[in-house]
């Protein structure tokens, strides 16, 4: 089956230019000795909110910046400030019903992005920061979702001038006749995936369909089992292998020893193809423990699965992926804090971490891996140009690891909340597949997020009766 087509909208390249004017006596810190930061929405999305750099304006800035900025804010956090995604439903939607997208006419939709000075956060309950000004930028995704996108498209790349607060007499007093200037790119491209939905919970072994539109079409199994105290090896649901090289990869990854108290332990999900094959595993290698004194496992004691390829006649290991529970804050919910490592080459001993988040307990959430440049967190890609540097091109970095192809957009997996019937829905990003076992593996890693779900909760809390077997429950 073909994959399913996304678009995948990226909004970036932020820069900050304001005039300085010579203020009055009194009139308090000037914006630009101030952080500033943004909020970027797209129809009625959520908000998502990063920090603008400033770009030096000297006192006889003229009405015409340049073209791009020259290298400013060297330690700014990536090139990339937001990230949107959207299914082929959803491009229909904002074609049918444009009321659903704040603003969207015949498969248009607004991109809104406000800019404010001050701290991020709030104070006393009321949101911190003021604003400086707004910019929306419309959006025609008409035919982003068929023939008419194979290609990415740039709806802006430049300056821009952000509207400026006036007082009822029409001007601010002791203000610039210049506004603020925003810098930004907004670029849209085609972002194909294949879709996976699991039939059930992993659980319960359920069948996993691929789908397109409204055809479902099943192209695996899953066996869900545990191993008890007495059975150490693999083999009876791995590949006609040695046991000893199926032991071998659990020790080297994780614990198999026995261990006083509270643990969850055991469990695996097999991935077979439709012909019985098994072509991928995760299983369980370090017990979900609870910490002394407490009834929950820890960030500094997580427990941990092992997912594993078959290769050579044997299963080797692909990634790993630890899981802890979160205490929430103040009126918040638990987390389920996750860190999941690619583990290109057994030999080289630590993997690369591709993704470390925290999932609400409460109401789940999306798992995902994305290795685009994200907006506050750490730069993924070497370019040699500044983090935010504004391109004409509106390429914005990718990361590139040296050890894989993986780039961009790799894959996300819904994770329902704690007692909560969930069904894994699974999007792959089509550049990470080129065989069977690649989809397989990704499968696998969904199926093990969301049994960590349940391996994290509470143990005062009982499992469901497929988990609450007593050599899985103690």
């Amino acid at each position: 089956m073909e994959p399913c087509p996304f678009v995948r909208l990226l909004v970036g390249n932020l820069a900050l230019k304001i005039p300085v004017a010579a203020r009055p006596a009194g009139a308090g810190v000037h914006p630009s000795a101030s952080p500033c930061f943004a909020k970027i929405r797209l129809g009625k999305s959520p908000r998502q909110t990063v920090a603008v750099p400033l770009v030096p304006s000297d006192d006889h800035a003229t009405a015409d910046p340049p073209a791009t900025p020259s290298s400013y804010s060297a330690a700014a956090s990536g090139a990339l400030a937001a990230r949107f995604h959207l299914s082929k439903a959803e491009l229909d939607r904002i074609s049918a019903k444009p009321s659903l997208f704040a603003g969207g006419r015949g498969g248009r939709v607004k991109l809104k992005v406000s800019v404010y000075t001050g701290r991020r956060g709030t104070t006393c309950g009321v949101s911190s920061g003021r604003l400086l000004g707004r910019v929306t930028v419309t959006l025609d995704l008409k035919g982003m979702a068929d023939g008419g996108g194979s290609r990415a498209v740039v709806f802006h790349s430049g300056w821009v001038a952000l509207g400026k607060k006036k007082t009822k007499a029409g001007k601010r007093k002791g203000s610039s006749s210049l506004p603020a200037q925003l810098y930004l790119t907004v670029k849209a491209e085609p972002d194909p995936r294949f879709v996976f939905e699991f039939d059930g919970e992993p659980e319960c072994s359920p069948q996993v369909f691929q789908v397109q539109g409204n055809l479902r079409q099943p192209v695996f199994t899953c066996k869900f089992s545990c191993r008890n105290a007495g059975d150490r090896n693999l083999s009876s649901r791995s590949m006609h292998s040695e046991p000893g090289s199926s032991r071998s990869w659990i020790s080297s990854f994780g614990s198999e020893r026995e261990r006083p108290g509270k643990e969850r332990k055991g469990w695996s999900v097999t991935v077979h193809d439709l012909s019985g094959s098994p072509v991928a595993l995760a299983s369980m290698v370090t017990p979900f423990v609870a910490s002394h004194g407490t009834d929950r496992v820890s960030r500094s004691n997580p427990g941990a699965w092992l997912v594993l390829r078959p290769g050579d006649g044997t299963w080797k290991p692909w990634g790993r992926l630890e899981a802890w529970r979160e205490r929430g804050g103040s009126g918040a919910s638990d987390g389920l804090g996750y860190r999941f490592e690619l583990l290109p080459d057994a030999a080289m001993g630590a993997g690369i971490n591709l993704a470390e988040s925290t999932l609400s307990t409460t109401k789940g959430g999306k798992f995902t891996i994305d290795l685009t440049s994200a907006a506050g967190g750490t730069p993924l890609s070497r370019s040699t140009s500044p983090g935010c540097s504004p391109r004409g091109s509106g390429d914005f970095g990718y990361a590139l690891w040296p050890f894989s192809s993986y780039r961009g957009f790799v894959m996300s997996s819904t994770v329902a909340g704690e007692g909560r019937s969930g069904r894994p829905a699974v999007e792959v990003g089509v550049q990470q597949v080129g065989c069977t076992e690649d989809a397989a593996a990704f499968v696998a890693l969904a199926a093990a997020i969301d049994l960590s779900m349940d391996a994290c909760r509470l143990f005062s809390h009982k499992l469901r009766k497929e988990l609450s077997a007593p050599d899985l429950l103690r």
